[in-house]
């Protein structure tokens, strides 16, 4: 895994026109959890993916994982086999990194600069760029959205939260890069 400049991954992602093009996969990384969110075929919108449990001993399963993320439409039974999705044809993961609100590392950014460096050391992932979002308030933010929808459990509740904080990061990214992408084409004509 590479790191990128934010802008450097979005166009190696868009690299091959329409139909080459490859999909980001949004992390949400927590203690205990990883929220995943997935880029549409346009990276437009960030659809939400699975919660994956973190732990020291399951780096290489989860590294899997990243490479084929399982996926469910939420209509679909749920099958006793996980079902992976071969063809997502990722380009790069979108991380989201807690920055303080001076714009610096905060003291959360040590769990996901370990699990980075955990997956990166796994080689499974070497082709893939990778660059921090900043995800200050996502969780936040979730949290309220989910609040009046009163979940079950509070495990139920928390992985909810981490799968739609991975959306809110991976969809502030593609909003961002979208909306460069298309000044920058503006600046041309």
């Amino acid at each position: 895994m590479r790191l990128l400049k934010a802008e450097e991954l979005f166009r190696k992602v868009l690299e091959g026109g329409s139909k080459k093009r490859g999909r980001l996969l949004g992390l949400d990384v927590g203690g205990k959890y990883v929220g995943l969110a997935v880029s549409d075929p346009q990276n437009k919108i960030a659809l939400p993916l699975s919660v994956l449990g973190r732990t020291k001993t399951n780096i290489d399963l989860m590294a899997d994982d990243f490479k084929t993320p399982a996926a469910r439409h939420p209509s679909m039974p749920v099958s006793p086999r996980r079902s992976k999705v071969k063809k997502y044809s990722l380009k790069g993961l979108i991380v989201g990194y807690p920055f303080n609100l001076q714009g610096q590392s905060s003291p959360d950014a040590i769990q996901v600069s370990l699990l980075v460096g955990e997956l990166s050391k796994t080689g499974k992932l070497d082709d893939l760029g990778y660059t921090y979002w900043d995800e200050n308030f996502t969780s936040k933010c979730v949290e309220a959205l989910l609040n009046p929808l009163k979940l079950n459990t509070p495990v139920e509740t928390k992985t909810m939260t981490d799968k739609f904080a991975a959306v809110c990061i991976l969809q502030g990214y593609l909003d961002n890069m979208n909306r460069a992408m298309r000044s920058t084409d503006d600046c041309k004509e």
